[in-house]
């Protein structure tokens, strides 16, 4: 029997059901070719492509597009330990930093390897029944294996409490 953390995997690594998922609540996400490879409860792989829909006028990926995918590297992850989970749990990016290395001008990979550091923030927050934050690195890298950009995320999880 699958846990939900399984589940959710099993969900996200199908390209059918992810390309739906961003088509119907992150089109954007979805028309500029932001992908997930592969996601397992410690990392999670993103790509976003080099086309025309995530070009900007100076030749390379628009921050923007660079962004989302780093963004979804560490969202993914986050989800997969919030999926179904009892008490249910929210989870908010309060901060976004990036660092921009190299000129992005062929599809960009990038990887978040912090699954189990936000299990354990999402953990603390249950038991503590406050606000937890934690900072995950996303890095992005062309196809020679160069870092394109960095991104750290931060995000913030709390336990809801049902109303009596």
């Amino acid at each position: 029997m699958m846990g939900n953390a399984e589940k959710f995997l099993h969900l996200i690594n199908n390209p059918f059901k992810i390309r739906l998922f961003l088509f119907a609540k992150l089109p954007s996400a979805f028309f500029a070719g932001v992908r997930v490879l592969t996601a397992d409860e410690s990392k999670c792989i993103v790509t976003v492509p080099y086309k025309w829909f995530s070009k900007n006028p100076f030749r390379s990926t628009y921050f923007a597009c660079l962004s989302m995918a780093a963004e979804m590297s560490t969202g993914v992850l986050a989800m997969t330990h919030l999926y179904k989970r009892d008490p249910a749990v929210s989870m908010l990016a309060t901060k976004v930093n990036g660092d921009f290395n190299k000129k992005a001008i062929a599809r960009t990979t990038f990887t978040c390897e912090d699954g189990m550091l936000i299990k354990q923030t999402i953990e603390a927050a249950i038991v503590s029944g406050e606000g937890k934050i934690i900072t995950a690195r996303s890095t992005g890298r062309n196809a020679a294996g160069e870092m394109v950009a960095q991104f750290d995320i931060t995000w913030s999880f709390k336990a809801k409490t049902n109303p009596r």
